[in-house]
């Protein structure tokens, strides 16, 4: 690609200088990067000159591709510094969103799964340890930690 020919150029200068300026480290640089050429692709044009209405449009549109939660707010903070820091667009800024990721709900074995994990233990004392540690729900740490002196008899 002839680095002449591309209108981005200057601000894609622009935009690394003042990610340098602020201690950004290369992977961070390469992904704000990557993010501003795909808004830029998106639009058609030089990200200097999108509107508000524009800048939603995108969001929906990474939406509507599929992009994950983590992925669409990597892209849009990319956006952000450029128009936060670069462009000094605050209009454009405000219009950025980023969502909550859903936290994940651990795996919980299920009864028979219980079942079959009692009946493999070796022994009355490791079947009770086992037994004691599912009925009161505690965490793998906390059985580990557990001790005879903490059993109420």
């Amino acid at each position: 690609m002839n680095t002449q020919s591309s209108p981005t150029k200057p601000l894609r200068a622009r935009m690394t200088e003042d990610m340098t300026a602020r201690g950004l480290g290369t992977a961070s640089q390469r992904g704000h990067l990557r993010a501003c050429e795909q808004f830029a692709v998106w639009l058609g044009r030089s990200p200097e000159t999108a509107t508000a209405d524009e800048a939603k449009a995108f969001q929906l549109s990474l939406s509507e591709d599929g992009a994950t939660v983590k992925k669409r707010n990597r892209i849009m903070t990319g956006l952000k510094f450029l128009f936060r820091v670069t462009l000094r667009r605050h209009d454009l800024v405000a219009e950025i969103f980023h969502l909550k990721e859903p936290r994940r709900v651990p795996q919980v074995l299920s009864q028979d799964e219980v079942r079959r994990l009692l009946v493999l233990s070796p022994d009355l004392r490791t079947r009770t340890m086992l037994s004691l540690a599912y009925g009161c729900g505690l965490r793998a740490s906390e059985v580990v930690k557990l001790r005879v002196g903490d059993i109420d008899s």
